[in-house]
């Protein structure tokens, strides 16, 4: 099958490499139909984890059951499912309790990255291809309706739109509340989006991109323009002084450089996080989605001290996806959310080297890249 190989920093291939089969009983090989490419798959791309060559990239993904082990019960050949990014068993003390993101099983030292398409992360290789293999997949394949409609929504259930969800849940949005949300790429905009659809009164987007902030406004959000000084001062004067109750952080600690590219460092990472501190309001909370990679791994220098005299509370880790697919679903089919919006472009597998490429760059009109698989 034809897959996204990697090959080295900043260099992508698509490749021939062998079919995924049956592995186990609890295994299903699923058809590839749309898979994301997610922020997180960026910091692979730019040689920012321990990626080895020649693992197949891709952790949102959505297709049609092609093949089912023998001890899988709750599915069938024809089906259509979505995966969440966090691959787990479904019955470990953690999943039992709704944090499928830190399934014991899949990772017994507790290290919260089960994660297929990331050979540092897990040995499961990637859905940017034409099939995949899905581990307990009574578990980890959530039954889509069949057909074709909401394609693009339903396959964001796979990560950025249940993160953005969760990025809510971590710092406790409850309706009416004003919420300030910092960075504007997908995760940031899912996660202003998920604060709306829980009632929030107010969420404020900080940016520099104007095209993001763009379509914050337009999912009813008030865009904070980084260039037009303070983001703090802006909020505080747009709150009467207060601040914010709550603080979201979704740019992942990859603040972009004044120059705009990404792969040129930043002069300080943890930039929105401190500012956050700053501008949510004391007792107020914070949710920190993002996957964390700053450039001096494991050091993220940060205003504890601030946090303390506020009393502000911190949630932090990966999205628990299993915890708010079906949910998030069932809004998506009743047409309560459409989550797709953020999705720029759909492009072939084929075209996934230039799609990477534009996407790490920033190209003017690229936010959210689906792929598509077409088998012959």
């Amino acid at each position: 099958m034809r897959a996204v190989v990697y090959r080295k920093p900043f260099d992508l291939a698509v490749e021939e490499v062998p079919d995924p089969r049956i592995e186990h009983p609890n295994d299903v090989v699923v058809r590839i139909t749309s898979t994301g490419i997610s922020g997180s798959d960026l910091h692979l791309y730019e040689g920012r984890t321990a990626a080895e060559p020649g693992i197949v990239f891709g952790h949102e993904n959505l297709g049609i059951v092609e093949d089912v082990g023998s001890g899988v019960t709750g599915l069938e050949r024809g089906d259509r499912v979505v995966m969440p990014f966090n691959i787990a068993c479904g019955f470990c003390k953690n999943c039992v309790a709704g944090l499928s993101g830190f399934c014991l099983t899949v990772n017994p030292q507790g290290v919260a990255l089960g994660v297929c398409g990331n050979s540092a992360i897990a040995p499961y290789p990637g859905g940017q291809a034409e099939y995949l293999r899905v581990p307990f997949a009574d578990f980890n394949c959530m039954l889509l309706p069949p057909g074709i409609d909401h394609e693009s929504d339903y396959t964001l259930l796979a990560d950025v739109f249940a993160a953005g969800y969760h990025g809510c849940e971590l710092a406790g949005v409850s309706p009416g509340e004003t919420v300030a949300v910092f960075g504007a790429g997908a995760l940031g905009l899912m996660a202003a989006y998920c604060a709306l659809l829980r009632g929030a009164a107010q969420v404020f987007v900080v940016d520099r991109v104007p095209a993001r902030l763009a379509t914050a406004r337009e999912i009813g959000a008030v865009a904070i323009d980084l260039a037009e000084g303070d983001p703090v001062q802006q909020i505080r004067d747009l709150t009467g002084g207060e601040g914010t109750d709550r603080g979201i952080d979704a740019t992942g600690h990859q603040v972009v450089a004044a120059s705009g590219n990404r792969s040129e460092p930043a002069a300080a990472p943890n930039q929105a996080l401190n500012l956050l501190v700053q501008v949510v309001r004391p007792a107020g909370s914070l949710g920190v989605p993002g996957h964390c990679v700053p450039s001096d791994p494991g050091r993220l220098p940060f205003a504890l001290d601030a946090l303390f005299e506020k009393g502000l509370r911190v949630g932090t880790g990966q999205a628990n996806v299993k915890r708010y697919n079906r949910q998030l679903r069932d809004l998506i089919t009743q047409g309560r959310a459409s989550p797709g919006f953020v999705v720029s472009h759909e492009l072939p597998l084929a075209e996934a080297p230039s799609a990477y490429e534009s996407v790490e760059r920033q190209a003017e009109g690229f936010t959210k890249v689906i792929l598509k698989p077409e088998v012959a």
